[in-house]
């Protein structure tokens, strides 16, 4: 048994002993029965008068509220070793003083509501130690809070923690910092917290059923339950778990934490313009094509328009359906995923670039060049994306000469890798540069130490199409942005 429940044991038997002592000649009331079953002789009235705190008037709370009476002998409501003890189970561990979080601060402990300080320590928290061996500017340093104030302007440093101003002993200022300030949770016209109408937290009221306002101050005309009924959203949540409900009316939170997309709105904020990533165009660089106006998520789109994202015109003779495959080509994607589809005909973007080509965009030489901008290493041209190289080079760049003009002691040392390796094990080393294995698509790198597999894909192309994968590391074309080179960032699209 822990030394708290051996004490609450001894606690529960003095008074079990003192009851049955001073029992005495009182009347016999056969409606009490004691905690064993036995008839308890004390009457109600007596049963009552023990039960309750010296100088409570009947009809108050016994064993202060927070055990049953029985026979003249509080029963505490005990949930946890220690958190009510006492008599008339007036004693609560938990309303001791904390500091940093600490009851009693870690240097003393709690003895029915108050704390008791070690050698060394005092205050309410035991917060201060007796000795400092602080400078002045050392203990200034430690009661600063993250605006750099020290005890936020409302309490004095001793030592490295704050003493707040509480001057008429209320207690209202409070935290490490004197952060908190429930004076500001007074109503100015009745004086009290909330307004009596809810609970003050740091300075801030949170208000009871059917009461709102900074201060808990205004009552609303309609029951909660109906209040309740008005701000719950289709999907059964109040306020769609993106604003708070004040009198049957949503309060919805407008401004995005993440700053994306835009506003929260809807009578139950249902409506959630982060939900516009669905009908944004990559290719426009706008939400609905342009050609639309995004509206909780869906496209409204102008006369002559159609399509989730707006993207087919009333004109066209074709279905949506057709007009993509028309798009599609040999390609799983419309347009090669680097253009837009409309009406079955593709046009290429980035707008003017000449390097991407083709019925469905299919042809893009920006692959034939190097990170430098080179095309084909010099040595070859550029055929719908591959290089057709010169007599005496071959590579997917036309990097590598077909004659060698050093050794091959001299060629294997810069095609060595790190391991030791040449090539890291994954391609064959000509003439001092790797050949990477055309078999493992993914290998890549002046050594073939690079996995490209580690680039990301948007709409099932590495890159988007958009750039080369660099060493996992997606390199964008001019115009384009993103981990995948997902976004366009050149001008509005026609």
């Amino acid at each position: 048994m822990s030394p708290t429940g051996f004490r609450n044991f001894l606690l529960l038997a003095s008074s079990l002993l003192f009851a049955g002592l001073s029992a005495g000649p009182q009347s016999f009331s056969p409606s009490l029965r004691s905690l064993s079953g036995i008839a308890c002789r004390l009457s109600r009235a007596e049963s009552e008068r023990r039960c309750r705190a010296p100088g409570q008037p009947p009809g108050s709370a016994l064993c202060h509220g927070r055990g049953r009476c029985d026979c003249g002998v509080c029963i505490c409501h005990v949930t946890e070793p220690g958190m009510y003890f006492g008599p008339l189970c007036e004693c609560h561990e938990w309303v001791c003083d904390t500091y940093d979080g600490k009851t009693c601060a870690g240097h003393g402990k709690c003895d029915c509501g108050k704390c008791k300080c070690d050698e060394g320590w005092s205050g309410e928290a035991c917060q201060y130690p007796t000795k400092c061996d602080l400078t002045k500017k050392q203990s200034n340093q430690m009661c600063k809070n993250s605006q750099d104030i020290i005890c936020s302007n409302a309490g004095t440093c001793h030592c490295g923690r704050c003493k707040c101003d509480n001057l008429d002993g209320n207690g209202l200022v409070y935290g490490k910092f004197c952060e908190c300030d429930d004076r500001e949770c007074i109503d100015d016209e009745t004086e009290e917290i909330c307004g009596g109408h809810g609970k003050c937290y740091c300075g801030n009221c949170y208000c009871e059923a059917g009461w709102h306002g900074d201060k808990c101050e205004f009552q609303c005309d309609i029951t909660p339950w109906e209040s309740k009924r008005r701000c719950t959203s289709p999907d059964g949540k109040i306020c769609s778990n993106r604003g708070i409900c004040v009198c049957g009316e949503c309060s919805c939170h407008d401004v995005d934490p993440t700053g994306d997309w835009g506003d929260i709105h809807g009578d139950t904020c249902e409506c959630d313009e982060r939900d516009c990533r669905a009908v944004y165009d990559r290719y426009s660089d706008d939400f609905c094509s342009g050609h639309g106006q995004c509206n909780c998520g869906r496209c409204d789109c102008k006369v002559g328009w159609y399509g989730k994202k707006c993207e087919h015109p009333r004109s066209c003779p074709l279905s949506a359906e057709e007009s993509i495959r028309k798009c599609q080509g040999s390609s799983s994607l419309p347009c090669s995923g680097r253009g837009k589809c409309e009406c079955g005909k593709c046009t290429c973007y980035p707008p003017g670039d000449q390097r991407v080509y083709g019925k469905t965009c299919e042809c893009d030489d920006r692959s034939c060049e190097d990170l430098s901008g080179v095309v084909c290493g010099g040595h070859g041209t550029c055929s719908c994306g591959r290089c057709v190289c010169e007599k005496g080079w071959f590579g997917t760049l036309c990097q590598h000469p077909q004659k060698c003009n050093m050794t091959e002691e001299q060629s294997k040392s810069l095609c060595e890798s790190a391991d030791g390796m040449l090539c890291s094990g994954k391609g064959a080393c000509h003439c001092g540069k790797c050949i990477c294995s055309t078999q493992e698509w993914y290998v890549s790198g002046e050594l073939c130490d690079c996995d490209d597999r580690d680039c990301d894909k948007h709409d099932g192309l590495i890159c988007t199409g958009n750039g080369i994968c660099s060493c996992g590391n997606c390199e964008c074309w001019d115009g384009w942005n993103g981990n995948a080179c997902e976004i366009w960032l050149g001008t509005d699209y026609p």
